[in-house]
């Protein structure tokens, strides 16, 4: 079978590379796995460029979510059979065509679309848990975000707009409007330097009382700015690659509190019963077709280098999916 993996930090399209390894027949409480859709995202192409929260042991083998079809259940396992659909987001390494690991890293799911239900973890549960565990949120409420056009964003403004939360998202070009106004976005702004003044007078009067930030830079000053006295602002990524100015007035005088928020910490620190309880609001409505996220374009193992590459480039318009 064949497997994505690097020996040294550097561009992705120059270090990754495709190795043949045998495949492996699962042994006691293990299952074989056949990969059927696998995304890239920001963060795999950071870890493996070294500008990540975590380094890499190498040899890596990278990706962090997927969907496979099991293929051969070994001894023990009762839960899990032959042709049932499974999430990959227990067992790491995921840009390959099988995976054989303990079956109770495999979580089954329903029938559904494939791609969407490959994507299902890491950026619908970011979204889900940036709009439930931060801040409390009510119907009616104003909240502002950045990079409403990521994966991320998009999740956010549908599961907002089923909650009535109302939403400002901030992008950076205007024809990204319409896309985002079918999704259920109430406002949507092109950063600039009078975002905050334009983000107030969007709500007509009503005060903004949570940002959620992947952008960093001016765009998070900005947001900072915008928001009532006692709000908080979340970040979860820094797409500028460039840190902002603090704004220690309106930290201090409008008592603006920071948050960081990253997934891997959260599936450390998160207990069973939060966890079961986040995939299970999220999971039946991606099969259900009431959350979903644009795919850009599709890639064989063999096409890694171009799948990456494409999947670096700031014109591409959804998801790029690995399909081995």
């Amino acid at each position: 079978m064949k497997v994505i993996e690097y020996n040294a930090i550097g561009n992705p399209a120059d270090v990754l590379e495709i190795k043949d390894v045998p495949s492996v027949a699962p042994g006691e409480g293990q299952v074989r796995v056949k990969v059927l859709a696998t995304p890239i995202h920001p963060s795999n192409l950071l870890q493996i460029s070294g500008q990540y929260g975590t380094m890499p042991t190498f040899p890596a083998q990278p990706g962090a979510e997927g969907v496979g079809q099991v293929a051969e259940v070994g001894a023990g396992v009762s839960h899990l059979q032959v042709g049932q659909h499974v999430l990959l987001s227990g067992v790491g390494g995921t840009w390959r065509e099988e995976i054989t690991g303990p079956a109770q890293a495999f979580i089954p799911v329903p029938a559904g679309d494939i791609e969407q239900m490959s994507m299902a973890v890491i950026n619908p549960l970011t979204a889900h848990l940036l709009l439930k565990s931060v801040q409390a949120l009510k119907e009616g409420d104003w909240i502002i975000q950045s990079a409403a056009n990521s994966a991320v964003g998009e999740y956010l403004i549908q599961l907002a707009a089923q909650r009535g939360i109302n939403t400002i998202n901030v992008v950076r070009r205007e024809s990204l409007v319409p896309q985002l106004k079918s999704l259920g976005a109430t406002v949507v702004l092109v950063d600039g330097p009078d975002l905050a003044e334009r983000a107030k007078a969007a709500t007509n009067g009503a005060d903004i009382v949570y940002a959620v930030d992947a952008v960093g830079g001016d765009t998070f000053t900005r947001m900072v700015q915008s928001l009532a006295y006692g709000s908080k602002i979340a970040c979860y990524g820094v797409l500028a690659m460039q840190m902002p100015t603090l704004d220690l007035m309106a930290v201090i005088f409008n008592d603006i509190a920071v948050k960081g928020f990253w997934l891997a910490k959260w599936f450390e620190t998160g207990s069973a019963e939060e966890k079961q309880a986040a995939f299970g609001e999220i999971i039946p409505m991606i099969a259900g077709g009431k959350l979903s996220s644009k795919v850009d374009s599709r890639f064989t193992l063999d096409e890694i280098k171009q799948a990456v590459t494409r999947a670096g480039e700031s014109n591409r318009d959804g998801k790029v999916i690995l399909t081995p």
